[in-house]
């Protein structure tokens, strides 16, 4: 039992992470309110904007997620008219998708939040910090 008193759940890096994330997460649900937008409904559109057309695959890579997570936000993305589809004319089995033009206005606005959610979450710390954070962080991704 010696080494048990030796743990301090506080020093734990899962529960440390599982802390900021919870901090990020509340950041982010108050600058996105007005979007009505998910975490994962952003990065959805943000790399749709980045790639112009992308297939559902992809798009899922790109964002880090798994198919059935990525049908149920494209298909909530398709339903509010925020994306539209069309057949890849090199594969007619592909679905390529993009930005309405209600998605483009919607995301020139979400790209504010993200960025004050960003720059809130990263506040308690100095901008070298922030820096050395994202760095080491990227590095366990």
């Amino acid at each position: 039992m010696g080494n048990d008193r030796d743990y301090r759940l506080e020093q734990q890096i899962g529960h440390i992470l599982r802390r900021a994330h919870q901090r990020a997460s509340a950041i982010f649900k108050t600058q996105f309110a007005a979007h009505e937008l998910t975490p994962t409904q952003f990065a959805a559109l943000v790399k749709i904007a980045d790639q112009g057309e992308v297939s559902q695959n992809l798009l899922g890579r790109l964002t880090a997620m798994d198919p059935a997570t990525m049908k149920g936000v494209i298909g909530r993305l398709h339903r509010r008219r925020l994306i539209a589809s069309k057949a890849d004319a090199a594969d007619r089995r592909r679905t390529l998708w993009s930005l309405t033009a209600a998605g483009k206005k919607l995301l020139g606005g979400a790209i504010e939040a993200g960025l004050a959610t960003s720059n809130q979450t990263l506040a308690p710390l100095d901008g070298k910090e922030q820096k050395i954070l994202q760095r080491l962080l990227s590095r366990l991704t």
